[in-house]
């Protein structure tokens, strides 16, 4: 009922339907009510519901409740089954609640969840995300450094077009925002008249032999004193 409510674009009534029917339900379909459930708080923009459930989750992990108390369990994604272990799922949810403080604009959380994401299991998809809260940080050339190691093929999942095509867009957005070198005339003087002495400078060292005008004066003046 919750997953047409949201085709149904009525999102907010399927959160409060779980919310109010779950306790009728199974022990073994809690897990999959909790993730219907987050994909309806992302809807909504339920941030920090979102946030919390995610918690939850992986406390269930840590307490060894989660899939049942078994340690693999069958996963559906468009119409295939798979299996997916606990590692695999903790690396998983750590990844979504990284994400989850990126829409926050908590970037130091998000760094340091998606770090322990790879840390886990990584990935090229999850070090984008990593390298993005790292962006967000100004922290452009650590960023820079993930980034070509995905398009290096050093990251599981490099391979794949979308990682790869979205490293790229990343690392062009990097270059384009990172700080570019200043050049502060601190002396205050006008574009032309340093171009002016450039040109002098350049002429003097084409031709050692050529002096200056004003080395010539000097000379002169010496020269007289001298006497």
């Amino acid at each position: 009922m919750a997953v047409v409510m949201k085709q149904l674009d009525r999102a907010e009534e399927a959160i409060e339907a779980i919310k109010s029917f779950r306790g009728l339900c199974s022990k073994h379909s809690q897990e999959s009510l909790d993730n219907v459930l987050l994909d309806l708080y992302k809807k909504c923009g339920r941030i920090d519901e979102q946030i919390e459930l995610l918690k939850r989750k992986l406390r269930l992990i840590y307490q060894g409740e989660a899939f049942n108390g078994k340690t693999t369990r069958t996963a559906r994604s468009h119409g295939k089954k798979f299996q997916v272990s606990i590692r695999q799922e903790t690396a998983r949810l750590l990844g979504n609640l990284g994400w989850a403080y990126m829409q926050k604009a908590n970037y130091m959380m998000a760094e340091v969840i998606f770090k322990k994401a790879q840390m886990i299991d990584a990935d090229s998809n999850k070090a984008c995300n990593l390298s993005l809260s790292l962006m967000k940080q100004s922290r452009y050339e650590e960023a820079s450094f993930i980034l070509n190691d995905i398009l290096q093929g050093k990251l599981p999942g490099s391979d794949e077009f979308k990682s790869r095509k979205r490293a790229e867009e990343l690392l062009e957005e990097l270059n384009s925002n990172m700080p570019q070198p200043q050049f502060i005339n601190t002396l205050g003087l006008d574009d032309d008249f340093v171009k002016g002495i450039d040109e002098l400078l350049n002429a003097w060292g084409s031709n050692r032999s050529r002096r200056l005008p004003i080395f010539e004066e000097i000379s002169s003046f010496r020269d007289q004193l001298a006497c």
